[in-house]
């Protein structure tokens, strides 16, 4: 009977492609087969035998210590963000209870109290659930109504929009295998991974470089359709209230072109709202 994929198997083969002899100290001999360290050098940096280590990436052995997934961690050189996500592939860290749906009075009351920068909460799935007037402008209807992964990878205006798509792209990429990695996942993101491997190639391609990482991005540079050029340092908080949202907070410096072109924008969504 034939071995079932193991998540947490393809994960550190994705992960030791990564890592160079050089690396972790081991010479770098010419003419090797193998993209960054073989199965046996992991083994021995992270004090395991090399058939028990075969049999973890193969999905033969499933139920690895935390202990053990540790020192392979640390042999990989893993990020915090990743040595989470292979804690939770591994099935040793708590299981994903999904948020509330609704974001909470309070923290809209606190959007709302900035109109100067674009607030918005995104779900697991980094549907935008809440927005001030600002953000509203700044996403535009297309992105609010699509997701933000759905309007990376599927609308067309995205590439302009995102003056580096590259960088946004790999990105959100990499923070949805982090919520995608839960022993229980959010219910809208599993769906979610398999209809953008379905209609984007470019989403299928990163998807298969398994890097994990939270949203890190802190700066980007949107031509947005009404207001042009603008220049924006971005900050990811979680909301302690409701695991699994997110709070994202966009601004521009005091006096900026890019500061003068958000105040605007909550000008322009005051006005759609009123025409509508």
């Amino acid at each position: 009977m034939p071995v079932q994929p193991s998540p947490l198997g393809d994960f550190l083969r994705a992960q030791r492609a990564r890592v160079a002899p050089g690396d972790v100290g081991l010479p770098d001999v010419v003419g090797r087969r193998v993209t960054g360290l073989r199965r046996e050098e992991v083994a021995v940096l992270a004090g395991v035998s090399v058939d028990y280590y075969t049999r973890l990436e193969q999905g033969r052995e499933r139920t690895p210590s935390a202990q053990v997934v540790d020192a392979i961690c640390g042999a990989l050189r893993l990020s915090p963000d990743a040595r989470q996500h292979a804690y939770r592939l591994a099935l040793l860290a708590p299981t994903f209870q999904p948020p509330p749906g609704a974001v909470s009075s309070e923290l809209l009351q606190l959007m709302d109290a900035f109109p100067g920068a674009a607030a918005y909460v995104v779900d697991p799935a980094f549907r935008v659930i809440a927005a001030n007037a600002t953000a509203r402008a700044l996403l535009g209807p297309t992105q609010l109504e699509a997701g933000g992964l759905e309007y990376i990878f599927l609308e067309p205006s995205a590439h302009d929009y995102f003056v580096e798509w590259d960088v946004v792209a790999r990105a959100a990429v990499s923070a949805l295998r982090l919520a995608a990695g839960f022993a229980v996942p959010y219910p809208a993101v599993p769906p979610l991974v398999e209809r953008l491997l379905r209609e984007s190639s470019d989403f299928a391609a990163l998807w298969a470089d398994h890097t994990v990482s939270g949203l890190n991005i802190t700066y980007k540079v949107i031509n947005h359709p009404d207001i042009g050029r603008v220049e924006l340092t971005y900050q990811t908080l979680d909301v302690r209230d409701a695991p699994g949202q997110q709070l994202t907070v966009a601004t521009a410096p005091a006096g900026s072109p890019s500061s003068d072109a958000l105040a605007l924008l909550g000008t322009i969504d005051a006005t759609r709202r009123a025409r509508s």
